[in-house]
């Protein structure tokens, strides 16, 4: 037998150290091999799994694709959604909020926050969120020392474009009133209507506005109400300065009492709209309302750090409640300026280093018309955001004014509907996605526009048009989606109600305007329908502007309609006369009559003499055909006449005329 321990002693110990060594290399363990299978895969799995891999990356490149192809714009309208998602929680937690977060509210909010930020620019003077804020403080307080003003009532202001608009509006706000924005281009009837209609018994106006006040006035000291001016020279018996109540009050706080009842379903403000009873209607826009308007432009972009230029009129909703409400809302700081000015915009936009801007379809083509310049595109503005601007427009405006994101959008002052191009498809007027047709349930309907109604089927219900076809836009009235409607008569506002329209007792609201849906879910305003038309970027109603017309002793009757002159957005006015028997027209006593009585942009800039004007089975003026023979002399065989200011008459129309007008020599 040999031993075990005695054949071990005699192995060198180097060699046994070899050949553990050895047999380390050369037969590793179990374990080691199941490690090492982990560490080190077989070249088969290594294939698979590459295989998988560049299998996952194709697909998902393949379903990238096929998502870019056919549905391009899935991830704005994600994007989308997630912002109206997260606008409508803002707005709950503010209904949730005891006492409820009102538009003023936000704007003291920004007081505290940011004191010193630039609130307005305007004409080389610097206002502060503080300074506006001490500053409505002020004229709260001159306001209700002299007056018997409370909570709930109505304060209306006739002023242009100035800070003074902004500090009345809030002051008269923390005083917990109404403020009723009155358009300062309407003057006598049209201006005491607008008045009267507010329920106001306090009007205060702006030193430029001495005259409309005056002309007025009789008739207001008749119904005892208060008439403040804010011009130091007025001496006018019944009429009131106050500029110097304002500077010698107080700015201290108003206290917090004395709109402790205001809720986000209060008035906040009323604007006024065009619309087919022939004058001005109030619409309401509550707190709630005015703060969904402002949130707009924080869906668009909108931040701290921008700076707004308007243009436009502040009594206009898209100058108070997009312009200065967006504004406060993000805490953004607003050039203000009296006027729209082609010629300076670009220099202004320059010299305040304006990133977002506000329009109107005429103020981009306007912009387009001024002679071209080598610093076009030398500006930091980024964003535009407006409505009613042409395709042909568009396009020039970004290949001449360089990459701005233009958001076209549709809506009404008093509507429940609204759309929003946030994908700046040229030439729409909004995009419609899923959660759109949810919260903001709509069709679009057939419509007679000969009869003026909708084209309802047998069983008496609406008749909703293909895709790509124009239609009557109606809007459901729900809970979510309410119509407010108009200040005064209930009548005003059901008139713009379309009942049983699908079933027994649904509630629709009639915009009056035919749009189009297509394929690709956007959305294209069409035209306007009834007695109003849209020029200058102004609701023109054609009723107000025949009353206006008929006052005259050589006039026995009117028909007023818009008609499209090439190059121009809207509809000019237009004027179908039948003269009093034996009289002849008065084209200078006509020119000053209109000039008295109607704003720049109601003015009729076209006459046509008729010996009849047709009416419609109904008794309706019959103006379809008069809108699609327009005012060319060689298709009308009336005799037609036009608005020469140079003049100061309206001349006869002939060929020469009409062919300035469409090349554009002649400006409108």
């Amino acid at each position: 037998m040999i031993n075990i321990c005695t054949c071990a002693q005699r192995i060198p110990v180097n060699c046994l150290r070899n050949r553990r060594n050895s047999e380390t290399h050369s037969a590793p363990s179990l374990a080691e091999e199941t490690r090492s299978e982990h560490h080190s895969p077989p070249r088969h799995i290594a294939l698979v799994t590459m295989s998988l891999l560049y299998t996952v990356l194709g697909g998902s490149l393949l379903c990238a694709l096929l998502l870019r192809d056919f549905f391009p714009y899935l991830w704005q309208d994600l994007r989308m959604m997630l912002r109206m998602i997260a606008s409508d929680f803002v707005m709950r937690s503010y209904a949730k909020k005891s006492p409820h977060v009102s538009a003023l509210d936000i704007f003291l909010q920004k007081v505290q926050k940011c004191p010193n930020k630039p609130f307005l620019l305007f004409e080389g003077r610097l206002i502060t969120y503080s300074d506006l804020d001490r500053h409505s403080n002020k004229v709260a307080r001159a306001v209700q020392a002299r007056t018997a003003l409370k909570e709930g009532d109505c304060v209306a202001i006739l002023l242009g474009n100035e800070p003074l608009f902004v500090s009345l509006w809030f002051g008269l706000a923390k005083l917990g009133c109404t403020v009723a924005f009155l358009n300062y281009n309407i003057r006598g009837k049209s201006l005491l209507h607008c008045f009267q209609s507010s329920g106001a018994q306090v009007l205060i106006a702006g030193s430029g506005l001495r005259s409309s006040v005056e002309e007025v006035l009789p008739a207001l000291r008749e119904g005892n109400v208060t008439v403040f001016i804010l011009d130091d020279k007025c001496t006018t018996e019944g009429i009131e300065n106050l500029n110097d109540k304002i500077q010698a009050a107080s700015d201290q706080p108003m206290p917090l009492s004395l709109r402790s009842h205001v809720t986000l379903h209060s008035p906040f403000v009323y604007i006024y709209t065009s619309g087919t009873t022939g004058l001005p209607k109030a619409a309401i826009i509550s707190h709630a309302r005015a703060l969904n308007v402002a949130h707009l432009f924080t869906i668009n972009g909108l931040s701290s750090t921008d700076v707004i230029y308007l243009t436009l009129p502040l009594y206009h909703s898209a100058g108070s409640l997009i312009g200065i409400g967006s504004c406060i809302y993000q805490g953004a700081t607003v050039v203000l300026r009296r006027k729209f000015s082609a010629s300076q915009f670009w220099d202004d936009c320059r010299r305040y280093n304006v990133t977002v801007i506000l329009y109107i379809g005429e103020v981009l083509r306007y912009l387009c018309n001024v002679p071209k310049k080598d610093s076009d595109r030398d500006h930091k503005v980024r964003i535009a955001t407006g409505n009613g601007t042409r395709a042909d427009v568009w396009k020039e405006f970004l290949n001449r004014f360089g990459d701005i994101q233009i958001y076209e959008f549709y809506g009404a002052t008093e509507g429940n509907i609204g759309f929003l191009n946030y994908v700046s498809k040229i030439g729409a007027s909004g995009r419609v996605n899923f959660l759109t047709r949810k919260a903001l349930p709509f069709h679009l309907v057939k419509y007679d526009s000969e009869r003026e109604i909708p084209i309802r089927d047998t069983n008496g219900h609406c008749i909703e048009v293909a895709t790509g076809e124009a239609g009557l836009l109606i809007s459901k009235i729900t809970a979510k989606t309410p119509f407010i409607g108009y200040l005064g008569s209930r009548t005003l506002t059901e008139k713009k109600h379309l009942t049983d329209v699908f079933c027994m007792g649904d509630l629709y609201f009639n915009t009056g305007d035919l749009l189009m849906l297509d394929h690709d879910n956007f959305i294209y305003f069409h035209d306007r329908i009834g007695d109003t038309f849209r020029w200058k970027g102004e609701n023109v109603s054609s009723s107000e502007v025949a009353d206006v017309l008929l006052m005259l002793d050589f006039v026995q009757e009117v028909c007023v309609y818009g008609v499209v002159v090439p190059g121009n957005e809207g509809r000019v006015g237009m004027a179908a006369i039948q003269l009093q028997s034996g009289k002849d027209l008065d084209g200078a006593q006509l020119y000053e009559h209109v000039v008295a009585h109607l704003p720049n942009y109601s003015r009729p800039r076209f006459l046509r003499e008729q010996s009849r004007i047709e009416t419609t089975g109904t008794f309706k003026h019959y103006k379809v055909v008069m809108v699609q023979e327009g005012f060319n002399p060689n298709t009308v065989h009336d005799t037609l006449y036009f608005l020469d200011d140079k003049k100061r008459t309206y001349i006869q129309l002939d060929q020469d005329i009409y062919n300035c007008i469409i090349s554009n020599q002649i400006k409108l």
